[in-house]
């Protein structure tokens, strides 16, 4: 089938099916279930509004029960259970945290997602709140903030194949294609393996979402700075403070809750980080991360329950920080 086709068809049957299920609903619950008639009338239409606005979150509901609550709870029953041969489950507890904790490739991996959440938030944050304030005082800021902002359209994947050619090493009597090493030939050095050098290749690594997360916080920092009101600086300016002193203790301190909000959610897309690991080194030279461990934990070594007992820690680690994240917005908007 055409997939313009498929995807009215789709529409269609999706809209219909809620038009219909809210009108069916609406009937079942005045007509037969609660009907304003009778002695008990007026209870019947106070019962009848107090279910009304459940039936139409109903699907939504639903939908987010079977796309979010289920997952969560089918991970964590996999997380307690060990598959036998023949497909069969056995309740083992908690051995596969167990033998997960025991592993040192586990370990490997929390090392370095704590090395990630401590220079990615910080660098992408810093970064993009300084191109913000940058880009806000020179004529062809625009042209530079769309500049910075385009890795933002680039997938995780794509952004780490541009840079794995950005790393590239050739043997010394070869033409370098990485751009690194044809720098380092021309100034005299030697190719090197940036990418399998251990420990600093983490933060070759952690380049890539620099560049791609640097963006993001320039916009929404720049709106916030934007959002600043003239008189405070204006007013720091008769008293005689230098531009370092304005920006650092008059513009910081009054965004610092959007640079809170930039850094958690940066922080959350760091402790998920995949995609950029497993195009570029797939974990090797001591660059596995806790979402990489999971998937060849599930994947590839088909341990279903030490793979869903690492997703059960990467759920642990970004809830806290979700949560506090969502609680700081609400109490912005109140």
């Amino acid at each position: 089938m055409n997939p313009a086709i498929q995807a009215v068809i789709t529409i269609a049957v999706g809209v219909g099916g809620c038009v219909g299920y809210f009108f069916v609903s609406n009937i079942v619950l005045d007509r037969f279930l609660f009907p304003p008639r009778g002695p008990h009338a007026g209870r019947n239409i106070n019962r009848a509004n107090i279910i009304r606005p459940w039936l139409f979150l109903f699907p939504a509901l639903f939908v987010l029960g079977l796309y979010l609550a289920y997952p969560v709870i089918e991970t964590l029953r996999l997380s307690l259970v060990e598959r036998a041969a023949g497909g069969q489950e056995k309740f083992v507890g908690l051995d596969n945290y167990r033998q997960m904790f025991g592993e040192p490739k586990f370990w490997e991996a929390m090392r370095n997602n704590m090395l990630w959440l401590i220079v990615v938030p910080a660098a992408a944050t810093a970064i993009g709140l300084i191109v913000a304030q940058l880009t806000d005082r020179i004529r062809w800021g625009p042209v530079a903030k769309s500049l910075i902002f385009m890795p933002m359209a680039i997938s995780f994947v794509g952004a780490a194949v541009i840079w794995k050619l950005v790393y590239d090493a050739r043997p010394i009597d070869e033409p370098q294609i990485g751009i690194l090493n044809a720098i380092l030939v021309a100034i005299g050095g030697t190719p090197k393996n940036f990418l399998q050098i251990p420990f600093w290749n983490n933060f070759f690594l952690m380049v890539v979402l620099i560049w791609i997360q640097t963006g993001f916080a320039m916009v929404i920092l720049s709106a916030a700075l934007r959002g600043i009101p003239e008189e405070t600086v204006e007013a720091a300016i008769v008293d005689g403070a230098n531009p370092f002193q304005i920006f650092f203790k008059i513009k910081v301190p009054q965004i610092m809750s959007t640079i809170v909000v930039v850094w958690t959610t940066i922080t959350i897309i760091v402790l998920k980080i995949f995609d950029i690991v497993y195009a570029m080194t797939n974990g090797q030279w001591e660059t596995q991360v806790l979402a990489n461990y999971m998937y060849d934990k599930l994947f590839r070594a088909n341990d279903w329950g030490v793979g869903s007992a690492s997703a059960m820690i990467i759920m642990l680690l970004v809830t806290p920080i979700l949560v506090w994240n969502v609680y700081n917005a609400r109490r912005e908007m109140r």
